[in-house]
């Protein structure tokens, strides 16, 4: 480790946060602002850490983004190391940190896409919307995915924010997210796309949609693109709010209800539909249409060449770790790992991987420091164990070709940050491991 002796005073309890995402970082900021004698090592399978923030955020927000500079502040709090390159699992076991930490907290987020669960569903032109999303993000793990966005149709299932930010992606001109820190490859498809329309559809009324209006609001802002609701379906009345005193709701169905009258000018268009499940995929060899139910159990059929799913994500499952499969979350009673109703001594969990995926930024922070109280008030019925988190870094060095340090992430940082300067953008992602790891230097 170069960022600091890695030797730490006896005494100290030492913690293995899994996960440099937003919940894992608020977790260790209230392990290290504790009144307890706490140190923090954050493991992180990439060389680059934030998680969500970095992959998922769409690059049009960047004000969300700017929360690393407080992820950033918690890193040079003493105490801390970030330890990454290393994947749980392969490069080192669950049993093996839970044996050189005092706790061993999980904040490994929810990276599985939930399937739709219908014929046709592995059809070429089918994909999920957190790949897409993860790969105009420039994930390593989905640089080398390929998008055929030559059709003028998609349709994307689901009425939750990432459907939206999907949505709003395909609308958008390339103009209008040429200075973002969009991966360079997804801009060049991008700016050939010939998709024209994007239907939006989800089971339920407008009133049950998950998007936030904030999410909707954008919309508004689209300089090519016409949004739209057809509101074949559902009655006048589902735009009105049935429970009083809910602003966010109030202002979310009167978006929809202005969309719903308005006129297509522009050269795309995104149309909400609401009332609709999907039954099935259908095509000769690629995507072709989805078909749909109705609320009075009549199929439709959308004509497209393009469908992305987005009903849900759930956790990847670690050997040695309890797992809930009906939530898709490690299994956990208020943060404590368990299996069933026996908690596991030592080992905790945070964030999406320990609640589901919902929820902001802020209320990851929530959850991060909830379960921080957990491992504390834990330790205060406990003595620390003889330190072996030394030793065990050094034998995950002598394992993987090279531990990353914050420092050498700070590197990364930069030299992204200069690759994006010439195109007017706030940085040029490395999407490949090998690229990040040369970024570094010596």
């Amino acid at each position: 480790m170069t960022e600091r002796a890695s030797e730490v005073d006896a005494g100290k309890f030492r913690v293995a946060v899994v996960g440099s995402g937003p919940s894992g970082f608020y977790a260790a900021e209230a392990l290290l602002r504790s009144h307890a004698s706490v140190t923090v090592d954050m493991f992180e399978r990439l060389p680059v850490p934030y998680g969500l923030v970095r992959f998922g955020v769409a690059p049009d927000h960047p004000k969300l983004k700017q929360v690393t500079t407080a992820f950033d502040r918690i890193a040079r709090t003493p105490g801390f190391r970030f330890v990454g390159g290393v994947t749980i699992g392969d490069d080192v076991t669950v049993d093996e940190l839970r044996e050189a930490y005092d706790a061993v907290v999980l904040a490994t987020g929810a990276e599985l896409s939930r399937p739709l669960d219908v014929p046709g569903e592995a059809l070429p032109g089918s994909h999920s919307a957190g790949d897409f999303v993860a790969w105009y993000n420039g994930h390593p793990d989905f640089a080398d995915l390929e998008f055929d966005l030559e059709h003028e149709a998609a349709v994307i299932i689901g009425h939750g924010n990432v459907a939206l930010d999907v949505a709003r992606i395909l609308a958008k001109s390339a103009d209008e997210l040429r200075q973002t820190d969009i991966a360079r490859h997804a801009l060049e498809v991008l700016a050939e796309s010939r998709i024209r329309q994007v239907v939006i559809v989800g089971r339920g009324g407008p009133a049950q949609a998950k998007f936030t209006a904030k999410e909707l609001r954008d919309f508004l802002e689209l300089s090519a693109c016409d949004t739209l609701v057809d509101d074949r379906g559902i009655g006048p009345d589902e735009f009105e709010p049935q429970i009083s005193g809910d602003p966010e709701l109030a202002e979310k169905l009167s978006l929809l209800r202005a969309f719903s009258r308005q006129a297509a000018t522009r050269p795309r268009r995104c149309l909400f539909r609401f009332g609709l499940s999907p039954v099935a995929i259908k095509g000769r060899g690629r995507v072709e249409t989805v078909a749909l139910r109705n609320r009075s159990g009549v199929i439709e059929e959308i004509a497209c060449g393009l469908s992305f799913g987005s009903v849900g994500r759930r956790t990847t499952p670690i050997a040695g770790v309890p797992y809930d499969a009906q939530r898709g979350v490690h299994a956990n009673i208020d943060g404590r790992v368990a299996t069933g109703h026996s908690v596991v001594e030592g080992l905790y969990v945070c964030g999406w991987s320990k609640r589901g995926p919902s929820g902001t930024i802020g209320t990851n922070r929530g959850c991060g420091m909830a379960t921080a109280e957990a491992v504390l008030a834990d330790f205060a019925h406990r003595r620390t164990r003889s330190d072996a988190s030394d030793a065990l870094l050094a034998r995950i060095g002598s394992r993987v070709a090279r531990v990353v340090s914050y420092p050498d992430w700070m590197a990364i940082d930069m030299a992204e940050k200069r690759r994006g300067a010439p195109l007017g953008k706030p940085r040029e992602k490395f999407v490949t491991v090998p690229d990040m790891i040369a970024a570094m230097g010596a």
